[in-house]
Parts: structure tokens; C-alpha cells; sequence
């Protein structure tokens, strides 16, 4: 049974709280979407944070994926139809941040990723695909692993910090092309919220990656209120936007089944 997410939906019983009603109910990520008034079909919201979760709006059709994504109800207003969302879940995005920072100490806090990634241009050839612990949505292969792919002697600190903040926009990329498939809806604009996002150069190569708008909330980590806060719009060229991710899907299939290679 789908209870609606507002309205009255029961008395308290513990004793600290009892007698008080209960007056919604909501999910952690299906609140960022409706906090994100994502309340049409297509529309959608990544939460960047330790990991980054990613829900598309279906409406009142729940869509089995055959894409490596889950069905998971999104909301039901009182009186209203219950709405449906695919969700795509993404294992290790701010968390390799964190790598960078606790394992190598390239940085010495998170926010200073985004300072040394601009003092290059690109990421020079370098990917990382953050397989620490496999790959989720939509591959879902927990024997790959992590790797660096494409070093050569011109390669730096700087271009392993861009490769850090490039591979969670690639993901994303993955998962929203899996939620095109699966619903036929297109993602006309992505709605960001969560820690990562007050990084302006990886919500550019987002929305460049995504060739999306990429529209970052007043309240970023709450996502209560849904008003615009900051928009950026894709400038990269084609060219430039194929080759890059045609690399990364290269290198992700160098990642994946890399235990079952460890044990032979």
C-alpha cells in the first residue's frame, strides 16, 4: 500500500512524542526531487555527495529498467495519483575527493580540488575510473577496480585532480543516457544539489559532458527550495564532447572484471 507523502497519516506512539500526528513522510533522494520541483516526466536531480544518486521523474508509470537502474516510488499527493521515478545510484564521486586528499595527500581539504584542477586546461589524456569497490548503475560489475588510465610524463598533479572531478560528471552522463533508455524521456535540465556542487568547474563540465543545463538550487544541500540559484549551459564542441567520453567509456571497460584477472 502507497500512503500519500502529505496529509495525516497516523499518531505517534513513542512516548517521548506521543499524541503528536504525523503529517508527511518522504524518502532522503525522493525529497531532493520534489524539493527540486521535479514534478514532470523527464525531469530530474543528482545529489553529489559521498556517492551521487540521480532520480528522473517517470510520473504515474513505474518503468522497469533494462538499463541497470532501479523502480522506486517517488511521491503521492494527497488525493493524487502515486508517481514513480528511476533511480540511479553511483558509488564513489566526492568520496574519491576524499581519496585524494586522506589516501595521497595531494590536497590537504576537499575544497581544494577544484583550485589545483584549474591550473590546467584539460585533463591531458588522464582518466580515473573510480572503481574502489566495483561499478554501480547502470553497470553493476563488483568485480571492477579502480584505475588511472592514459599517464605519461607530461601528465601532473593538476590533470590527476581534473581526471578526479571529471569521472563523477562522466558517470553521471552514464546514468542519465540509461534513464533516457529506459523511460523514452528526454533530460532537458539537470538539477544539481548536495556538498559537490559549490564546485563550479565540475557543474561546467557537467552540463558541457551532459550537452544539458545543469541548474544548481538557492539551498543546496536541503534542496528545499527549488529557486534557481546558478545556471550553466553546454559551450564544449561536439568534437571535443564525443571524443572525451568515447575515451571514458574506453577506460571504464578496462575496470571492469579487473578482480577475476588479480586472482588468475
Amino acid at each position: 500500500m502507497i500512503c500519500a507523502s502529505s496529509g495525516m497519516l497516523g499518531e505517534i506512539r513513542h512516548p517521548a512524542l506521543a499524541g503528536i500526528q504525523l503529517g508527511g513522510i518522504l524518502g532522503d533522494q525522493q525529497a531532493a526531487l520534489v524539493g527540486q520541483v521535479c514534478f514532470q516526466p523527464g525531469e530530474a536531480k543528482n545529489t553529489y555527495g559521498t556517492g551521487c544518486f540521480l532520480l528522473m521523474n517517470t510520473g504515474e508509470r513505474p518503468v522497469q529498467s533494462k538499463h541497470g537502474l532501479l523502480t522506486t516510488v517517488a511521491y503521492q499527493m494527497a488525493g493524487e495519483p502515486a508517481c514513480y521515478a528511476l533511480e540511479g545510484s553511483i558509488a564513489i564521486t566526492g568520496a574519491l575527493v576524499q581519496w585524494m586528499r586522506d589516501n595521497l595527500g595531494i590536497i590537504e581539504a576537499s575544497d581544494q580540488i577544484e583550485v589545483l584542477a584549474r591550473t590546467v586546461d584539460d585533463n591531458g589524456g588522464v582518466y580515473f575510473v573510480p572503481a574502489f569497490s566495483g561499478m554501480y548503475a547502470p553497470y553493476w560489475n563488483d568485480r571492477a577496480r579502480g584505475i588511472i588510465a592514459g599517464l605519461t610524463r607530461y601528465a601532473n598533479r593538476g590533470h590527476l585532480a581534473r581526471a578526479v572531478l571529471e569521472a563523477t560528471a562522466f558517470q553521471t552522463r552514464d546514468v542519465v543516457e540509461a534513464m533516457e533508455k529506459d523511460s523514452g524521456d528526454s533530460v532537458q535540465t539537470l538539477r544539481v544539489d548536495g556538498g559537490m556542487v559549490t564546485n563550479d568547474l565540475l557543474m561546467q563540465f557537467q552540463a558541457d559532458i551532459l550537452k544539458r543545463t545543469v541548474v544548481r538550487p538557492r539551498t543546496r544541500e536541503t534542496t528545499a527550495l527549488g529557486a534557481a540559484d546558478c545556471t550553466w549551459s553546454p559551450s564544449m564542441d561536439a568534437s571535443v564532447r564525443r571524443r572525451l567520453y568515447d575515451t571514458w567509456k574506453k577506460a571504464v571497460t578496462r575496470s571492469l572484471d579487473w578482480a577475476d584477472t588479480e586472482r588468475t
